[in-house]
């Protein structure tokens, strides 16, 4: 399908629900339910064949085909492992998951607050499926990916060595449901090994399609207790990590037993009394399911000796799980982040106030026409992407007493784990934000962009997956600009707004004077006088289909009205109008058609006949024309137009 035609599918499947939670899209378009009931009517368990047991599935690198670390290395299902295997037992809980040979503890922190509420690990992990019920050896799961929901299908063979799971394992051993979501989140990243290193809150997001923020504890608001405390009742997802200084530090033990460089869940924010007074204590989980805090509040600490009775036994303070709690003021001295992941209002059961409104936008940064880098590249940064934000009612409860619109804007980075097998990195990427004022659905340009100072901005440009930021601005309307750092940089981006109060936001088409002038150069070079101005005779942005004959003809092209009929088809909207990026994408399609066809037709009869081992050498030729058709209709009246096409047009001639 072309690109076009597709952009114009997924608009209307996203019209339809597809890609929410309730309609994810199938990834690689394995059908859970179809798969299994073929499976069950063959009798044969599930191989997929998409994500194999094979080396390729384990990594590339430290876990490649020849690495030591998958020496002795064998897949098995849970039916080989144990005798009664459990996918769920009595409940997900935190014990289900602890840490194995796999650098992922961000994303086993992520998994475990997964736990604390059922509403969203249904979400992800779909319930009534079982090693006894309709068991075919096949699972599914669902994860949020770069803006939509997508259902991931894996089977059950998981690497072992010596008859243990390599990786995440529950306590029991007999649990399966936490080894089965890694396996199918390494599917989705490309293999195990993309797994290793990360941060917790880009797990919160895949689990919730929510937006996280990050505070740098030695920089701790007054406030951020109460925003902890009302993060967790909302459902929220929260991580905090101890950073570390260099590469030896990794996993090093504090003498407090404190793991650095290492992602730890927050699970709980309580105030308890300690001799008459309140203290605010934070509970924490590691993942690895043991090496706890020793310090004040933790397990069998005197502490506890002078707690009522009732507070002591609503936290359930003594369990040797890898949980423990620990006084806030020691948790913003001892660890160095903490992550909180906002969720969006159809995660969230309760319709309590605090709900975010979302938004969000699909772009790309190409080079020579939208890749215009930061700031301090200014005869290219105005031809970045922009999007409108429109605030107008202020906070309810402002924090600071002062009023003002409180939003998130997130700037996110695609399919940046499946990448590092290919040796690509991500780029640092950030935004800037400008007041827009007195514009209508104008595209700023330099008069604005390089003489007005911005009113906000990314806290920074880095090369993570995503960069967010928290803002207050007065009601208004602004322009976000994302961009990445360095200029003349390809990347797909996901820009997503959160607003505490309702926000119109709508995408900006970029002027002609604001692209950039390389791209201007070229553009000229190849397309010469543009003939679509003179068609546009009202200055709307379209000409009309009857028109599109003419504008072809003067571009060179002398079509049949057969094929001028498909091109109508395709291009034209339900008005029969057809606008300038439609018209270049067609001339696009035609000048190759027109030069695949000339080069076949060598004794310039101005037709062509193929025999079969022609046809196969000529496949570019059909793709394309398959490519284009197909987004028509696939009928026999179709096919003939585009072989009429092939036998009676006249070149170009130019």
């Amino acid at each position: 399908m072309t690109s076009m035609a597709g952009r114009l599918a997924r608009q209307q499947e996203r019209e339809n629900g597809v890609g929410t939670n309730q309609q994810a899209v199938k990834y690689l378009q394995q059908d859970y339910e179809t798969l299994l009931q073929g499976c069950l009517e063959s009798g044969k368990l599930f191989q997929d064949p998409s994500f194999p047991a094979e080396s390729k599935s384990l990594g590339y690198k430290e876990l490649g085909k020849y690495s030591s670390k998958t020496k002795g290395l064998m897949w098995k299902r849970p039916t080989e492992l144990c005798s009664n295997p459990k996918f769920i037992d009595d409940g997900a809980t935190r014990t289900d998951i602890c840490q194995g040979d796999l650098g992922d503890c961000w994303l086993l922190a992520a998994i475990a607050s997964l736990t604390l509420d059922e509403r969203v690990l249904a979400r992800v992990v779909p319930p009534e499926q079982s090693f006894t019920d309709r068991y075919a050896g096949i699972f599914h799961f669902q994860f949020w990916q770069f803006g939509e929901w997508v259902d991931v299908v894996i089977d059950d063979r998981l690497p072992t060595r010596d008859g243990k799971l390599l990786f995440v394992h529950s306590a029991e051993g007999s649990e399966f449901w936490s080894a089965l979501l890694e396996k199918a989140y390494a599917k989705v990243n490309g293999c195990y090994e993309s797994l290793s290193g990360g941060s917790t809150i880009e797990g919160f997001e895949d689990f919730t399609g929510g937006i996280a923020e990050i505070y740098q504890l030695d920089k701790a608001p007054p406030h951020l207790f109460k925003i902890m405390e009302k993060a967790l009742g909302l459902g929220s997802l929260l991580g905090c990590s101890i950073d570390i200084t260099n590469s030896y530090e990794t996993e090093a033990v504090t003498a407090l037993k404190l793991v650095k460089g290492h992602a730890y869940s927050v699970t709980g924010a309580e105030e308890v009394h300690l001799h008459g007074d309140p203290v605010q204590l934070i509970r924490i989980r590691n993942p690895w399911g043991q090496v706890e805090w020793t310090g004040p509040w933790s397990d069998g600490s005197s502490e506890w000796k002078y707690v009522r009775p009732d507070e002591k036994l609503k936290l359930v303070h003594v369990a040797e799980d890898g949980e423990f709690w620990m006084s806030y003021s020691d948790f913003i001295r001892q660890f160095s982040k903490l992550e909180i992941c906002n969720l969006t209002p159809d995660t969230l059961a309760s319709d309590e106030v605090g709900h975010w409104n979302n938004y969000q936008y699909k772009g790309m940064w190409r080079v020579g026409s939208t890749a215009g880098g930061c700031r301090n590249h200014p005869a290219t940064f105005c031809s970045n992407p922009q999007f409108l934000v429109c605030l107008e009612d202020v906070d309810d409860d402002p924090l600071d007493g002062v009023d003002g619109c409180t939003f998130l804007v997130g700037l996110m980075q695609k399919d940046g784990r499946r990448n590092r097998q290919m040796g690509e990195d991500l780029s640092a990427v950030g935004f800037a934000i400008y007041a827009y004022k007195g514009q209508s659905n104008i595209h700023l340009g330099p008069d604005v962009l390089l003489r007005q100072k911005h009113v906000a901005m990314s806290s920074t440009f880095i090369n993570t997956r995503e960069v967010c930021d928290r803002f207050c601005l007065p009601p208004g309307e602004y322009v976000i600009i994302p961009s990445t750092f360095q200029p003349h940089k390809n990347g797909s981006f996901i820009l997503r707004v959160f607003s505490e109060k309702h926000a119109a936001t709508r995408y900006i088409k970029v002027a002609e004077k604001d692209v950039d002038p390389n791209f201007k150069h070229m553009f000229k070079q190849i397309a010469g006088s543009e003939i679509f101005k003179s068609y546009d005779s009202d200055r709307s942005g379209t000409m009309s289909s009857h028109e599109m004959r003419g504008a072809l003809t003067e571009a060179g092209f002398h079509i049949n009205s057969a094929v001028l009929q498909v091109i109508v088809n395709r291009y034209a909207s339900a008005h029969y109008a057809i606008d300038f990026h439609c018209f270049v994408d067609c001339l696009i399609r035609v000048e190759m058609l027109f030069k695949m066809f000339k080069t076949l037709d060598t004794n310039a009869s101005g037709k062509i006949e193929l025999d079969v081992s022609q046809v196969c050498t000529s496949v570019s030729l059909f793709h394309y024309i398959v490519l284009w058709f197909n987004s028509i209709c696939w009928s026999p009246l179709c096919m003939e137009a585009g072989i009429a096409t092939l036998n009676s047009t006249v070149y170009s001639n130019r």
